[in-house]
C-alpha cells in the first residue's frame, strides 16, 4: 500500500513557543480514547510507575455527561489524576483529565479549556488537543490512540507527527473498538503499535528518550485549523487558505462545510468552526436524518387522527366528503407504517463501514521488535 501523504507545510505560521531557545521542552503524553476508553486508561495507568517524568493528557468522549474519571484513574495507579482547569501548569507525573463538554488545549507549558465548536460532532474531541500539543511541544509530544469508534484522533497524529513528535496507537485487534487505531495506522505514520498490556512499559521508555530538534513553523493547516477551533481571525480568509467549499451543510450549525485540501481521511469545516472527516459526518447526518425522519411520523400519526376524527363527524351529518377523508386517512397510515420501517431498518443501515486492519499504511515499528 502506498505511504499516505504528509501534512502539507504552505507558508508556514509561527509556532506558539519560541524555537530559538536551545532548552528543550520536557515530554508530554497526550492520550486520546473513546467507546472502551475506561477500561483501556485504568489498564494503561496501572503501569505507570510513581516518577513517571512527563505530565499526562487525557481526553475520553464523554461529552456533556458528569464525569468521575481522575476518581477512577487515581484509584487505579500510581499517579494523581484530576480534571483539568484552565490556565493551569503541566505536572510531570500528574494526570490532566479533560472535563465535560470542554475541549481541552496545551498553550505553552499551561491548560487550557475552551468550548469551542465541537470536532466529530463531540465536545472533549481528541484532535483540538493532538493538534495544540503539536503547534505548542513540538517534537516533546509523544501522541497515543486507544480503542474507540469512527477516527477521532488520526488528524491529530498526524499533526503530531508532522512537528516531530511521536506517534502510538493500540493494537486494533486488542481493542474493544478497532475503528479508532485502525484509521490512524491507515492514514498516518505510525511509529509504535502495541497491545494494552505493553503500553505502560513502551511510554515509560518513550519519555526518557531525548527530544529531538523543534520545527520552525506549525503546518499551514494545522495553523489555520487551530484559530478556526478557537474562533480567532476572519474564518472565511482561514477557510480559503486550506479549504474549498463542498456540497455538504454542516449538522451542528447548517452552514455550509468546506472540504479542507489534500487530506487524508477527507475532512470538512464550517465557518463556525464544527470539523469532521467523512464518517464523522456521515454519522452526524445520519443521526439528524432520524431526528427527521421522528418528526415526520409524529406528523403524520397526528393526521391520521385529524382524519379519523374529521371522517367521523361528517359522516355521522351526512357529509358526502366523509369518503375522502378515510381515504386520506388511509394514506397517511401508509405513510406511517413506511416511515416506521425506515427507523426500525434505520440503526443497522447507517452503520458506515470498518476499514480492514489487515493492511495499513506506514512504517510501524512493533514493541520488542
Amino acid at each position: 500500500m502506498s505511504a499516505p501523504k504528509a501534512v502539507q507545510r504552505r507558508d508556514p505560521k509561527p509556532r506558539h513557543v519560541d524555537p530559538s531557545t536551545s532548552e528543550k521542552p520536557p515530554r508530554l503524553v497526550v492520550i486520546g480514547a473513546s467507546a472502551g476508553g475506561v477500561n483501556a486508561l485504568r489498564t494503561l495507568v496501572s503501569g505507570l510507575p510513581p516518577a513517571f517524568p512527563a505530565a499526562l493528557v487525557i481526553v475520553l468522549h464523554i461529552g456533556s455527561h458528569e464525569s468521575i474519571m481522575p476518581a477512577i484513574l487515581s484509584s487505579s495507579g500510581r499517579l494523581k489524576a484530576a480534571h483539568a482547569t484552565d490556565g493551569e501548569l503541566l505536572v510531570p507525573g500528574k494526570i490532566h483529565v479533560a472535563p465535560p463538554d470542554h475541549h481541552l488545549l496545551i498553550e505553552g507549558q499551561r491548560l487550557r479549556l475552551s468550548r469551542g465548536p465541537k470536532e466529530h460532532h463531540t465536545r472533549p474531541a481528541i484532535d483540538p488537543l493532538f493538534r495544540s500539543a503539536a503547534m505548542t511541544m513540538g517534537p516533546a509530544v509523544v501522541g497515543v490512540l486507544l480503542t474507540g469508534r469512527l477516527d477521532d484522533g488520526t488528524a491529530g497524529l498526524q499533526a503530531i507527527k508532522a512537528q516531530g513528535g511521536i506517534a502510538v496507537v493500540q493494537e486494533p485487534s486488542d481493542a474493544t473498538e478497532p475503528s479508532m487505531p485502525a484509521s490512524a495506522l491507515k492514514y498516518a505514520q505510525i511509529d509504535h503499535c502495541v497491545p494494552l498490556a505493553s503500553m505502560a512499559d513502551l511510554l515509560t521508555r518513550l519519555v526518557n528518550t531525548e527530544v529531538g530538534p523543534s520545527a520552525l513553523a506549525a503546518p499551514e493547516p494545522a495553523a489555520h485549523e487551530h484559530a478556526l477551533s478557537l474562533s480567532q481571525g476572519d474564518p472565511m480568509e482561514h477557510l480559503s487558505a486550506i479549504a474549498s467549499p463542498s456540497p455538504f451543510v454542516c449538522p451542528d450549525c447548517k452552514g455550509g462545510l468546506w472540504e479542507i485540501r489534500d487530506t487524508q481521511p477527507h475532512r470538512y469545516r464550517c465557518h463556525t468552526g464544527h470539523a469532521y472527516t467523512l464518517r464523522t459526518l456521515y454519522h452526524a447526518q445520519g443521526e439528524e436524518t432520524d431526528g427527521a425522519l421522528w418528526g415526520a411520523l409524529r406528523a403524520l400519526q397526528e393526521k391520521e387522527l385529524l382524519l379519523r376524527a374529521l371522517q367521523v363527524d361528517q359522516r355521522e351529518g351526512g357529509d358526502a366528503r366523509a369518503q375522502r377523508a378515510e381515504n386520506r386517512m388511509l394514506v397517511a397510515q401508509v405513510r406511517c407504517s413506511a416511515v416506521r420501517t425506515h427507523l426500525r431498518a434505520s440503526s443497522s443501515r447507517r452503520q458506515a463501514p470498518v476499514q480492514e486492519f489487515g493492511m495499513f499504511r506506514g512504517s510501524v515499528r512493533r514493541w520488542g521488535t
